[in-house]
């Protein structure tokens, strides 16, 4: 039983790295600001609390169990708000969207 948690964890934990590499890669490369906010935002969240749950199953405690569970429901609540808020914020600011972007609904939705 504990081979098998072990490897769960390290499952885990390996993919909760790559999904985080993969956000900060995407921060990087992406063209404007709403796409590597989305990269950062999904991604990040993926790999963290992918790593949190981890941790909390390696800790073989109820209460670090519930606390990383908690950290993890804490980032799924929160993270597509705070997404949502600052994709609002940096339209309002001026900031483009890529020449590649087929449609901006937010400011087809203020010209109606």
């Amino acid at each position: 039983m504990e081979v098998f948690l072990a490897l769960v964890v390290s499952v885990m934990l390996v993919s909760g790295g790559i999904f985080t590499f993969l956000a900060a890669i995407g921060v990087v490369r992406l063209p404007d600001v709403y796409t590597r906010m989305h990269a950062a935002s999904k991604a990040g969240t993926v790999g963290s609390g992918l790593m949190l749950i981890a941790a909390g199953l390696q800790a073989g405690d109820f209460a670090t169990f519930a606390r990383a569970f908690a950290g993890f429901v804490f980032f799924i609540l929160t993270a597509p708000v705070a997404a949502h808020l600052v994709a609002k914020a940096a339209h309002q600011a001026g900031y483009r969207l890529s020449r590649r972007a087929v449609c901006d609904d937010m400011r087809d939705r203020a010209k109606k």
